[in-house]
This record gives structure tokens, sequence and C-alpha cells, in this order.
């Protein structure tokens, strides 16, 4: 299947999701509840993570939760319109063969984390997981912006983002919990931007050796760096320019279009 292909598929999935929505009186925010939980977005308690026990789907070993920060206290990219977000992470079963974690001198020193904002539960075997992007929503749960977050916010086990890139087809959701109709819709959101999540990966790795550079120290636990990269999305535009042939992207980017991460210490220099 070619990327237009492909890209076309996700649209209509998302066409469909959305109308099955509508047809319910639903959104994604209540789905995640439960299709039979009131939709009450307000309700919704800060910081715990929703559905009960996250969604983890044991073939593909995707794993992904909802939540929201105090309003208060929230930061960027999270302004008044946003409601709360997912986030996404892959884990280290599901992952493409030779895939290895990036390792930093700085990791191997002992210090103490920072604790976790976000961090998944472990599900499934493997220790390593991969977050792979997160997505924000305002009220009516419509997508506003996709975003990626430093290791620390989540914890993760950190991969340069040409392999998190290769990670993005590995991410699919099968069975109902806690909606079926919640887990198309945010597979093929994921396939629809996949360009532009690509984008968001290598920005990433280089806001991460921008700010190394400048702070000589352990960035990846550096809780001044909080978002290392965020874009604004518009699913209906993107919905019309699918239809009109007019995606900015013909594909997903290759690898190696920007300078990423350098693999071990390679590179890092004094």
């Amino acid at each position: 299947m070619t990327w237009r292909e492909r890209e076309a598929e996700a649209a209509a999935t998302l066409r469909e999701c959305r109308a099955t929505l509508a047809a319910r009186g639903s959104t994604v925010i209540r789905e995640v509840r439960g299709p039979s939980s009131p939709d009450i977005a307000a309700d919704m308690a800060d910081w715990r993570h929703y559905p009960e026990g996250e969604v983890y789907d044991p073939a593909s070993h995707a794993q992904y939760f909802y939540h929201r920060h105090p309003g208060p206290t929230r930061k960027r990219p999270a302004p008044p319109t946003e409601h709360g977000h997912f986030h996404l992470f892959l884990r280290g079963e599901g992952m493409p063969a030779g895939i290895t974690p990036l390792l930093m001198p700085e990791l191997a020193v002992a210090n103490a984390p920072l604790p976790r904002q976000s961090a998944p539960l472990k599900l499934g075997r493997s220790d390593e997981v991969c977050h792979l992007v997160a997505l924000s929503v305002d009220g009516r749960g419509e997508p506003l912006r996709l975003f990626t977050t430093n290791r620390w916010v989540t914890g993760e086990t950190w991969y340069r983002a040409d392999d998190v890139i290769r990670m993005l087809d590995r991410f699919r959701l099968r069975g109902d919990r806690p909606s079926g109709l919640l887990n198309r819709w945010i597979g093929a959101l994921l396939r629809l931007f996949q360009p532009e999540i690509a984008t968001l990966l290598r920005d990433r790795d280089q806001a991460i050796l921008e700010q190394r550079w400048r702070w000589r120290g352990n960035v990846l636990e550096d809780p001044r760096l909080e978002i290392t990269s965020s874009r604004e999305i518009d699913l209906d535009a993107r919905l019309a320019a699918v239809d009109q042939g007019a995606t900015d992207s013909a594909a997903p980017p290759g690898p190696g279009s920007i300078r990423g991460l350098p693999r071990m210490a390679d590179g890092w220099g004094a």
C-alpha cells in the first residue's frame, strides 16, 4: 500500500469515527472513560490515568493513557483550550529488531531522577518503553496539537528519533477496551499525521542536542526542558487536503533528513 493510499484510509477511518461519535452523542473523552460513562469532562481528576489500568495491546505491545494537568499550573503546550492529552507508547516486545537505546555518558552516573509526571504502568514483560508522541485535545475531544516530551516526564527508555519513527507503524490497537471506536480513532490519527510526528521527533532530538551543549549536564533529567517539540494540527484542514490530494508530504520522511542524536557517546565532543 502506498503512502497516499494509507493516508486516504486513515482519513476515511477518522470520518467514520466522527460520524459514529456524533450518532452516539459522544466524544473521545467520554469514550476513554467507557462508552457508558457520562460525558462530563470537567469531573475528570487531574493527573489520573484514564482508563483505569491504561490501555495495552498484548499483540502489538502498544500502550496509551489519557490525563489532564491541574489548570493553574499547566505548562506548554497546554493553553486554556486544552482539556487533556493522550500519551502513546510502544513497549520493548513490539519494537523492530535491532533497535537499541541511546546511551550517553551522564546516564551512567548515579543520581536521583525527577519524579515522573506521566510514567506509564509496566504492562507486558519488557522494562523498555518508548514514548512515541502526545496528542492534546479540547473539551469536545477535537485534536489540537501533537508534542514530544523530555525523558524525565515519562521515565521512558530513550531512542534516537529515526528509531522511534520506525516504531510508529508498530502502534496498533485491537480490542474494545475502553472503546474500540476510540482505539481506531487514535490509530488513524497517528497514521494520518505520521509525517508531522516524524518531524517532531527529529526536532525533539535537536532540542536535546542543543540544550546539552548549553547546559553541559544530563539534559534528559533537567526540569528546565519539559516539552521538546510541539505542533498545532487542524484535522478538518488535513482531511480536506487529503480529498484534494494536496498534503505537503507524499510519504513520511525517511531516516536521516536532519541531524539527530549520535549513537552512544559519539559526536558529543567537549
